[in-house]
């Protein structure tokens, strides 16, 4: 019986060692969807000063496709976020199951 708990520990800690690996690699990848969310919002507020101000065509164009790239990367950030809540939930289930 007690090689069977200790191949179970095993397989959780394998799981462990492998939801935090991807835990690391989903932050990673929200601090640089927060980062590019930042940059195109940035980018995007500018256009609308410059197309109110400017009144053209071009300016409306070009701010309406900067405001669609930060709706798309915020979308990306949401789901970058997500996973991580995802990922932290399942790492805390596998810290539980070590610790009973």
């Amino acid at each position: 019986m007690r090689h069977g708990i200790s191949d179970s520990r095993q397989r959780v800690e394998r799981r462990l060692f492998d939801v935090h690996a991807r835990l690391e690699r989903a932050r990673a990848e929200l601090a640089l969807a927060e980062e590019q969310l930042s940059a195109f919002e940035e980018t995007a507020a500018d256009l609308r000063t410059r197309m109110l101000v400017s009144e053209t065509p071009l300016a409306d164009r070009e701010w309406n496709e900067a405001r669609r790239h930060a709706e798309v990367m915020q979308r990306s950030r949401d789901a970058a976020r997500q996973a991580v809540v995802e990922l932290e939930r399942a790492q805390d289930e596998l810290l539980s199951r070590l610790v009973v």
